[in-house]
C-alpha cells in the first residue's frame, strides 16, 4: 500500500509541484520561471498562502486557501482535487498532489511517477495525525485499560476522536484553477458543459423519439380498429423507459444550468473588480444597480432562454418530419419552416422595442436611486418639481405599450397563426378527397407538435433577446476580467520587507493624465519617502494630491515615471503585494464602512478569519485612536453589526475606523488622505499620537 509520504513533494520543489499537477489536470499552465520558496515558508501560514497565490499566478493560474473541519475531511478531499494538501513528515512539511478521485480512492500525483490511486483513509490519516497525535495516546492508554478489545479499539478511538475534535480546524489545503478572466470556452470546456450539453440534447431527441413512437402504436390501434396485447404491452414499455431518461433529462438540465451560472457568476465578478474606479465614478449609484440588474438577468435569461431555443428548433425538426410524412408532404412541412422564419422576424422587431424600453428603465432606475440617495438635501433645499418625472414616465409608458404590442405579435400570433394555417391546409386535402384517415391523424398530430414547438421557440427567442440586451450592460464586465494586473515574484510577494533604514518609496518624474483630459494633472513629480520619516502633503483642491498617492499606493498607474517600494517596481512586487505594503485611507466619500462587524471592517486588510491575537491588536489600536467609549457601548464589542455604511457610528468614529484598518494591516508605509479632518481637537491629538507611533512611515494629506 502506497505511503503518501513517500508520495509528497518538497518544500523546494514547490513549484515544479504546482506545475506539474496543473499540466496533470489539463489546466493548461504557461511556461515560467517558478523560484524556489524559502525554507522558513513552512512556518508561516499567511507567507506560505501568498507564495503559492504567486507561483499559480505566475503560471496563469489561481489558488485559493481552503481549510476544513475534522468531521469533514474525508469530504473535503474527495471534492478537492486537483489541488495541494500540506502533511507533515517527521516535523517538515511535504505536500502532497491531489488530481481527482476514482471510488474511495484519491489521484496522487508524486514526483517524477506516475498517478497513484491512494486510499482515502491514508491520506486523512497522514493530514490529521499532528492533531490526533496529542489525544490518540491518551486514549490508547485509557482503552487498553478499559479492557476495549483489540479488534475494536481501532473503531472506538475514532469514534472518540471525531467527538472531541469534530470541530477543529485543519487547514494546509489549496485548490488549484483556472482564473476566471481566462478563456471562458477553455472554463466551460473543463467544467464538462460540452458533455452535458450532449447528454442533454441526446436525453431530449430520445424522449421525443418515444413519445412519437408510444402516439404511433396507440393511433395505430385505434385507427384499424383492434388492439393487440403484444401492441399493448410494447406501448406500456416504451411509456416506462420514457420516465428514466426524462430524469436524466432535468438532472442534466439542473447541473449544466449550475454549472454555466458559476462560471458566468465567476467571470461577471472578477469583471466588476477589474474595472478601474474612473470607469464607474461616472455612472452613480443608480446606473450600477441596473448595471447589477441587468446582470442578474443574463444570468437567467441566458441559460434557460438558449436551452428553451436548442430544444424547441429539435422539436420542429421532428414536427416538420411528421408533416412531410402526412397527407400534406413538402408543402406542409415547408410551410412550417417558412413561419418559423417569420417567427424569428417578429422576434427581431421585438427585440428592437424592448432595447428601448430597457434604455428607458434604466434611466429611470439611475434617477430614482440617485434621489433617493440625496432624498433629505433635496428634501431641505430643493423645491418640488415634478415636470421632469412625469415627461419621463410617459416616454416610459409610451415604449411599454410599444413593446408589449410586438410581444403580443410573437407570443400569442405566431403559435396560433401557425394551428390556423395548419388546419387550413388539412381542410384542402380532406376537401380533395385524397387524404387517408391514417394520414389525416399524422398530418393533425403534426400540427400540434408544431403548435407546441413554436410555442416554445418563442419563448426561448423571447428570453434571449432580453439576455443579449442585458449582454449591453453586462458585456463590459466580461471583458474587463480579462484584464491582467502585475503578479510579481512569489518570493517577493510572501516576504514582508522588515522595516530598514533607508528609502520606503521613490517616485521619479511621475505623470499621470486622465483619460478625458489633455493636460496632465501630474507632471515631473519626485518623492522620497524614507523608513521613520513622517511627510505632510498639502495643497489646494484640485492640485493632484489625491492623485498622487492613489499612483503611490498602487491604485492608479503612472503615465511615465518611475516608482519603486524597497527598491522593487509593482511588476516585482505584484498589484497585491504593493497594496499590502503601501497601505492608503482614502477620503471619507471614497472609504466605506461595510454591512459586517466591526471587528470584520477592521481586519478585512490584514486577514480573515482572526487569529486571537488579530482581535486583540485591533482592540488596542482602537482604545489608542479614541474608540473606547464605542467599544464600551456596543453589547458585543468587536463583534457587533455596525450596520449598513456603518449608519450606527458618527462621523468622526467613522473616520477613526478608516485609520485603524490602514494602520491595522501592517504596510511599510500608511498613507492617510484628508483621514484627520472630521475630529474635534482632542480626538485629533489622540488619533495623531496614535498613528505616530504606530505607522513605519507616514504620509498625511491635508488643506493648508
Amino acid at each position: 500500500m502506497a505511503d503518501p509520504i513517500a508520495l509528497a513533494w518538497s518544500l523546494p520543489r514547490l513549484g515544479e509541484a504546482i506545475y506539474a499537477l496543473a499540466h496533470a489536470a489539463r489546466l493548461a499552465p504557461r511556461l515560467a520561471q517558478v523560484s524556489v520558496p524559502p525554507v522558513d515558508l513552512e512556518q508561516s501560514g499567511p507567507a506560505l498562502d501568498r507564495w503559492i497565490d504567486g507561483a499559480a499566478a505566475a503560471l496563469g493560474l489561481e489558488s485559493e486557501p481552503v481549510e476544513s473541519t475534522y468531521a469533514e475531511v474525508e469530504s473535503f478531499l474527495l471534492k478537492s482535487g486537483p489541488s495541494l494538501v500540506r502533511i507533515s513528515a517527521d516535523g517538515d512539511a511535504r505536500f502532497l498532489a491531489l488530481l481527482g478521485r476514482r471510488g474511495e480512492r484519491l489521484l496522487v500525483l508524486p514526483p517524477d511517477d506516475e498517478v497513484v490511486a491512494v486510499p482515502l483513509q491514508e491520506v486523512r490519516q497522514s493530514l490529521c495525525r499532528t492533531l490526533e497525535a496529542p489525544a490518540a495516546t491518551a486514549l490508547d492508554s485509557v482503552l487498553s485499560k478499559a479492557g476495549v478489545a483489540e479488534g475494536r479499539r481501532s473503531v472506538v478511538r475514532d469514534a472518540i476522536l471525531r467527538d472531541r475534535l469534530g470541530a477543529a480546524r485543519i487547514g494546509g489545503g489549496w485548490l488549484l484553477r483556472l482564473p476566471p478572466g481566462a478563456s471562458f470556452g477553455r472554463q466551460v470546456r473543463l467544467a464538462g458543459i460540452g458533455k452535458r450539453l450532449g447528454i442533454l440534447v441526446g436525453a431530449h431527441v430520445a424522449q421525443y423519439v418515444l413519445y412519437l413512437l408510444a402516439w404511433g402504436m396507440i393511433g395505430r390501434g385505434a385507427l384499424e380498429g383492434r388492439t393487440e396485447p403484444g401492441w399493448l404491452a410494447a406501448w406500456g414499455l416504451i411509456l416506462i423507459t420514457m420516465i428514466p431518461i426524462r430524469m436524466l433529462f432535468t438532472w442534466t438540465q439542473g447541473t449544466l444550468t449550475i454549472g454555466l451560472s458559476g462560471l458566468l457568476k465567476r467571470r461577471i465578478l472578477q469583471g466588476a473588480l477589474r474595472l478601474d474606479p474612473e470607469e464607474i465614478r461616472h455612472q452613480g449609484a443608480g446606473g450600477l444597480f441596473g448595471r447589477v440588474l441587468e446582470a442578474e438577468a443574463l444570468e437567467a435569461l441566458a441559460l434557460s432562454g438558449g436551452l428553451i431555443a436548442v430544444l424547441s428548433l429539435i422539436e420542429i425538426v421532428f414536427a416538420a418530419t411528421v408533416l412531410w410524412a402526412g397527407v400534406g408532404g413538402t408543402l406542409h412541412a415547408g410551410a412550417l419552416l417558412l413561419w418559423a422564419g417569420i417567427a424569428v422576424a417578429i422576434a427581431w422587431s421585438y427585440g428592437r422595442r424592448r432595447t428601448e424600453w430597457t434604455s428607458a428603465r434604466i434611466t429611470m432606475t439611475h434617477d430614482l436611486v440617485e434621489r433617493m440617495t440625496g432624498h433629505r438635501t433635496r428634501l431641505v433645499q430643493e423645491s418640488a418639481r415634478h415636470n421632469d418625472e412625469d415627461l419621463e414616465l410617459e416616454r416610459y409608458q409610451g415604449r411599454s405599450r410599444a413593446m408589449d404590442r410586438a410581444e403580443i405579435w410573437l407570443s400569442a400570433l405566431i403559435p396560433r397563426g401557425w394551428m390556423l394555417l395548419g388546419v387550413a391546409a388539412l381542410g384542402v386535402a380532406f376537401v380533395s378527397g385524397k387524404a387517408t384517415p391514417g394520414g389525416l391523424a399524422v398530418s393533425l398530430g403534426g400540427v400540434i407538435l408544431a403548435y407546441q414547438a413554436l410555442h416554445r421557440l418563442t419563448m426561448g427567442l423571447s428570453q434571449l433577446i432580453g439576455a443579449g440586451i442585458a449582454w449591453k450592460q453586462v458585456g463590459p464586465l466580461f471583458r474587463a476580467a480579462a484584464r491582467t494586473e502585475p503578479t510579481g515574484s512569489p518570493v517577493f510577494a510572501a516576504r514582508t520587507t522588515p522595516s530598514a533604514p533607508g528609502a520606503v518609496v521613490e517616485a521619479g518624474d511621475l505623470v499621470f493624465r486622465y483619460t478625458d483630459r489633455a493636460e496632465p494633472v501630474l507632471r515631473g513629480c519626485s518623492l522620497r519617502v524614507g523608513s521613520g520619516e513622517r511627510i505632510l502633503l498639502e495643497g489646494a483642491s484640485g492640485s493632484g494630491k489625491t492623485t498622487l498617492i492613489s499612483i503611490l499606493a498602487g491604485l492608479r498607474t503612472a503615465s511615465s515615471g518611475l516608482l519603486l517600494l524597497r527598491g522593487l517596481d509593482r511588476h516585482a512586487l505584484g498589484a497585491d503585494g504593493w497594496r499590502r505594503r503601501a497601505v492608503l485611507a482614502p477620503q471619507f466619500h471614497e472609504n466605506h464602512v461595510l454591512t459586517e462587524t466591526l471587528a470584520f471592517n477592521l481586519l478585512m486588510g490584514r486577514r480573515w478569519p482572526p487569529e486571537p491575537e488579530d482581535m486583540n491588536e485591533a482592540e488596542t489600536v482602537c482604545r489608542e485612536l479614541g474608540l473606547g467609549p464605542l467599544l464600551q457601548r456596543m453589547p458585543a464589542g468587536l463583534l457587533q453589526t455596525v450596520g449598513e455604511t456603518g449608519w450606527r457610528l458618527s462621523h468622526g468614529e467613522r473616520s477613526r475606523v478608516f485609520i485603524a484598518r490602514a494602520l491595522l494591516q501592517g504596510g511599510e508605509v500608511i498613507f492617510l488622505d484628508e483621514s484627520f479632518g472630521a475630529l474635534d481637537p482632542e480626538s485629533l491629538r489622540q488619533a495623531v499620537r496614535c498613528v505616530h507611533q504606530r505607522a513605519p512611515a507616514l504620509v498625511v494629506i491635508a488643506h493648508p
